[in-house]
């Protein structure tokens, strides 16, 4: 069977050298708002905590903020830290938000914390604590059928049915969402290495539930794109520069774009960095396309979410906004089996 893909943004809200969260903010709502426009089917935003580059940390917040300043496109979180919460409370806060907005609103949930070992410690959570199965478990009942006569119900989030999604970069988040029926994006866009493996026990071991029927994948890219490929190359310096930064324990705000990017993390550095961000579509429209064309015809995705972390806004606007145009141009491919 073939079919045309969906399309869609993972936006970090990033906080840029020389611009405050503030800004970020105003631009993720922005960025929603254009994706919208040209088409792209959903606007994910992700959990991190103690990021100086990030402004997403209150996720559900910003999910609203976009919600609001939007009409139609998808907006939910890629994703909720779900250890880093009681399931309650989030049925709570995205039931409101279902509430809000019918129809709208999805539940990503990763198992990582989305910070470190003092992060834990400051939202009050076990860090020894590992019950992620039976927190998705306990959510989904939560945001399920009404459980009247239950001795605790979210309330509002009883009977919205949120769409829930597991989100992963190993084999772990393939086989739970397979076992419980559930959607799968897996992390690709910057832990590539099981992609394919995950990919393929997620679609061998799935089970339909009320959830889902048949299995449903998404792959996670980089993209950046520009009129010119040269300064797409060098938009995507600032990415690298931020992920050679956070492995070695530098993270800060999103980094301006480099003319030479190996003078400033060094060749063996940059080569490890590119290996990680190894799924990503980097260009003019024409070659992001092939790109795009290539990375779905090798996985097969039922979607594929981009991101793109680039310095300036208005060039980032216009690279999802190429990659919409060049996404929009590629035929229907023949999905998983």
């Amino acid at each position: 069977m073939t079919q045309h893909l969906s399309y869609s943004v993972l936006d970090l809200s990033p906080v840029a050298e020389g611009f405050t969260a503030q800004d970020a903010i105003r631009n993720t709502i922005d960025l929603a708002q254009h994706a919208e426009g040209w088409g792209y089917h959903r606007f994910w935003l992700a959990e991190h905590h103690n990021m100086p580059g990030i402004a997403s940390a209150a996720t559900a917040v910003l999910i609203g903020l976009v919600a609001q300043a939007t009409k139609t496109i998808r907006v939910g979180a890629g994703g909720i830290m779900l250890p880093n919460h009681a399931p309650l409370t989030v049925a709570e806060a995205f039931g409101t938000l279902a509430t809000a907005f019918p129809d709208r609103i999805d539940l990503g949930l990763g198992r990582a914390p989305g910070g470190d070992g003092a992060v834990i410690r400051a939202l009050r959570r076990d860090p020894m604590a590992d019950s992620f199965p039976q927190d998705v478990v306990e959510l989904l009942d939560y945001l399920g059928p009404e459980r009247a006569g239950a001795a605790v119900r979210a309330l509002p989030g009883e009977g919205t049915n949120i769409p829930v999604w597991i989100l992963g970069s190993s084999l772990f988040g393939a086989q739970l969402a397979a076992h419980l029926g559930l959607p799968y994006a897996f992390a690709s866009h910057f832990a590539p290495e099981q992609l394919e493996q995950a990919l393929s026990i997620y679609r061998e071991r799935f089970r339909p539930s009320p959830w889902g029927q048949k299995p449903y994948a998404v792959l996670a890219a980089n993209v950046f794109a520009a009129d010119d490929a040269g300064e797409a190359a060098y938009l995507r310096t600032t990415m690298q520069l931020a992920f050679a930064r956070l492995r070695t324990g530098q993270p800060g705000k999103l980094p301006r774009p480099v003319r030479d990017i190996d003078a400033e993390i060094g060749a063996q550095m940059r080569q490890a960095v590119d290996g990680a961000l190894r799924i990503s579509a980097v260009g003019d429209r024409e070659r992001v396309r092939d790109q795009l064309s290539r990375l779905v015809e090798t996985y097969r995705p039922d979607e594929v979410i981009l991101t793109g972390q680039i310095h300036d806004h208005t060039a980032r606007l216009r690279s999802f906004e190429i990659a919409a145009e060049a996404a929009s141009s590629l035929p229907p491919v023949r999905q998983a089996a």
